[in-house]
């Protein structure tokens, strides 16, 4: 079973980062660029099939290793 997890900083959080990409692409030539918030994203391969067991157990890890649950919101996504 495959699984991706997305996590991005929360809203009103600063995200210096995005903030020197989005000069960046300006400088680059891209001026539509309005703003830009940066995240990270996991891929993952679990075993098993169930689905459930492995959204639980995605859960835990985002909450223990993955995310910074104080400024960052995370999501799951799970495909077979």
């Amino acid at each position: 079973m495959k699984a991706r997890v997305t996590v991005t900083l929360k809203a009103g959080v600063l995200d210096p980062q995005g903030q020197a990409i989005e000069g960046s692409l300006k400088g680059l030539g891209f001026p539509g660029v309005a703003s830009v918030r940066q995240g990270k994203v996991f891929d993952l391969t679990l075993d098993g099939t169930d689905e459930a067991a492995a959204r639980s157990q995605l859960t835990s890890m985002c909450e223990k290793l993955l995310a910074n649950t104080v400024i960052e919101n995370y999501a799951i996504e799970i495909s077979n």
